[in-house]
């Protein structure tokens, strides 16, 4: 009889061992996911996937420029934000010059059929 609740005893400490391991592998793994998923104050540079024909674009950068004299700057930041990344572009200046970024820039609307990029 006390062979087998010593057998039984060390069976639950084993058990309980191989699943605290386990839980503290799998909590390292989500602690290094998240250290991945953080940008605390980099740009977010953009790059397609050939990388040789596309360069870089600093989409954070040029649209803080871009909608610095905007009446609405957090839109206006929102909307280049996207415009960058699907076109891979800015205009110069604060207005005006989207013929500059091609079809993509200056045919981008919205559900209203506004026009989306600044």
């Amino acid at each position: 009889m006390a062979p087998r609740v010593l057998l039984l005893l060390g069976m639950l400490l084993l058990v309980s061992l191989a699943k605290v391991s386990s839980d503290l592998k799998i909590e390292e793994e989500i602690l290094e996911e998240e250290e991945e998923l953080r940008f605390p104050n980099e740009p977010l540079i953009v790059k397609d996937g050939n990388r040789r024909l596309m360069q870089t674009v600093d989409c954070g950068g040029l649209c803080k420029s871009r909608c610095s004299a905007h009446s609405r700057p957090n839109l206006c930041n929102r909307a280049c934000g996207t415009c960058c990344v699907r076109c891979k572009c800015v205009p110069p200046g604060t207005s005006g010059n989207r013929e500059l970024c091609g079809t993509c820039y200056t045919d981008m609307t919205t559900h209203g059929n506004k026009t989306k990029c600044p």
